[in-house]
C-alpha cells in the first residue's frame, strides 16, 4: 500500500501495514535473536530460518523500502555484500556500464570477481550523458553509478541514465549512500535497483556493518532476495536492529551534517592552504543546478585539494576533533585521505585522471558544532 506518512514519521514507525506486529506491542521492536523458528503446522510457517528471513530484519527491511520508496529492501550484511548479489544478476558475456568515479571496494569488485565470472566492465563518465549512450551495446544489461561520487562528488543525471537504460532494455543501478533517500530517490527519478551501504548515513554511528538493494520491481526484488538467501550474506538481527535504531534520526542528522558541511565548504574555499573545494551545495560546483532539480539537499560529504602533499599530511596528522579514519555517514567528524585508503587499489593512471591524488582529502561531515569543525581543521591547516 502506499504509505500515508511523511518521511520522519516513516523514519521512526516504518510502514504503517507492517508484515509482523510483535505481539507485545514494544515501543523499541523486538531483536529476533534466533538461527531458527518453530513450526505449529507442516510446511512452512511465517519464519524459518535467519539466513532466510527474520522479524527484526524485515521490519528494517519494511523501513528502508518505505523511505526509497520501492517495493521491496533486502538487508545484506554489507554494502559489498548488496553489490555482490545485485552484480549475480548477471551473466556471462553481458555488458555493464559503470561510473568511472566508485569507491574503490567497487571497483575492485568489478575489477576481480565480475570481469573474471564473464561479466563485461565498461568505466565512463557517467556525468556526460553521451558518453553513457555511446557506451551502449546490444549486450548491456545494466548501467551502474554513484551520485555524487567517491570521492570526486561529481553528479550525474539520474533521469538522462534512465531513459538510455530504457532504450536498451537495461537496468539503472544507483548508488545512493551519500545522499541517503533523505536527500535523493533514485527509483523516482527513473533508476531500477538502489544501492546503500547502511553502515554510512542510514545507520549513521559507525557502530555496524550492512548494506541495502531496494527495488522497484516485484519480480526482480524476488531475484535479489532468491540471491541473498543462497549466498547467505544476509543482515544478522541484531545489526538489523542497530541500522533500524539509527534510521530514527536520519532526517535530523543529514540536515544538521548539511548544515556543518556547507558551512565548512564555504570557510574551506577562503583558506590559503586549501586550492579546490569539491561539494554540489556550492554554486560554482559543476553538478549544483542539476542537484537542485533532482535532490532535496546536498548531504554532507565533501573533498577539497590542499597546496602539498606535506600540507595533506599535517591535516590529517593534525587534526584533534576530527577523527583520521576511513568510512563516512556518522555522527562524528571523519577525514579520509583517498590515495591510500578507500582507493589505494585503482590503478595509478586512473587515479591521476579522476584527480585522486596526494593532496585530495575526503571529510565526512557530522553532527557536531560546525564552528568547533572549523577552528580543528584550520589549527590543522595551518600547523
Amino acid at each position: 500500500m502506499s504509505n500515508p506518512y511523511g518521511f520522519e514519521t516513516r523514519c521512526v514507525h516504518g510502514r504503517p501495514d507492517r508484515a509482523f506486529e510483535d505481539g507485545a506491542r514494544s515501543v523499541s521492536f523486538p531483536i529476533y535473536q534466533t538461527a531458527t523458528f518453530g513450526h505449529t503446522f507442516i510446511g512452512h510457517g511465517q519464519f524459518n530460518y535467519t539466513r532466510q528471513d527474520n522479524p527484526t530484519r524485515l521490519h528494517l527491511e519494511e523501513t528502508v523500502a518505505a523511505l526509497e520508496q520501492g517495493v521491496d529492501a533486502i538487508a545484506f550484511a554489507s554494502g559489498m555484500a548488496a553489490i555482490s548479489a545485485v552484480m549475480e544478476l548477471f551473466s556471462p558475456g553481458d555488458h555493464v556500464i559503470c561510473g568511472e568515479d566508485l569507491y574503490g571496494g567497487t571497483t575492485r569488485l568489478f575489477n576481480n570477481v565480475n570481469i573474471k565470472n564473464g561479466v563485461g566492465i565498461e568505466y565512463v563518465d557517467t556525468t556526460d550523458i553521451a558518453k553513457v549512450r555511446a557506451a551502449v551495446r546490444p549486450e548491456t544489461k545494466a548501467i551502474y553509478l554513484e551520485t555524487p561520487t567517491n570521492p570526486m562528488m561529481n553528479v550525474s543525471d539520474i533521469r538522462a541514465c534512465a531513459a538510455v537504460a530504457k532504450e536498451t532494455g537495461a537496468l539503472l543501478i544507483v548508488d545512493n549512500t551519500f545522499l541517503s533517500p533523505y536527500f535523493q530517490k533514485p527509483l523516482l527519478l527513473g533508476a531500477d535497483v538502489v544501492i546503500h551501504s547502511g553502515s554510512k548515513f542510514l545507520s549513521g554511528h559507525n557502530d555496524t556493518i550492512s548494506g541495502f538493494v531496494v527495488v522497484k520491481d516485484q519480480a526482480l526484488a524476488e531475484r535479489v532476495r532468491l540471491l541473498g538467501k543462497t549466498t547467505g550474506g544476509m543482515l544478522a538481527p541484531f545489526d538489523s536492529w542497530l541500522v533500524m535504531r539509527g534510521i530514527k534520526t536520519l532526517a535530523l542528522r543529514m540536515e544538521k551534517a548539511q548544515q556543518n558541511a556547507l558551512r565548512l565548504a564555504k570557510a574551506l574555499r577562503e583558506n590559503p592552504h586549501v586550492t579546490a573545494v569539491y561539494y554540489p551545495g556550492l554554486p560554482e560546483h559543476p553538478g549544483h543546478e542539476l542537484s537542485l532539480r533532482q535532490t532535496s539537499g546536498f548531504g554532507g560529504m565533501l573533498s577539497f585539494r590542499v597546496d602539498s602533499r606535506e600540507t595533506a599530511e599535517r591535516v590529517l596528522l593534525g587534526v584533534k576533533l576530527v577523527t583520521f579514519a576511513e568510512t563516512l555517514g556518522g555522527t562524528e567528524s571523519l577525514i579520509t585521505y583517498p590515495l591510500t585508503q578507500t582507493h589505494e587499489m585503482v590503478a595509478e593512471d586512473i587515479r591521476e585522471r579522476l584527480g585522486i591524488t596526494d593532496t585530495l582529502l575526503r571529510l565526512s561531515v557530522g553532527i557536531e558544532d560546525a564552528e568547533d569543525l572549523l577552528a580543528d581543521l584550520t589549527q590543522a591547516l595551518e600547523g
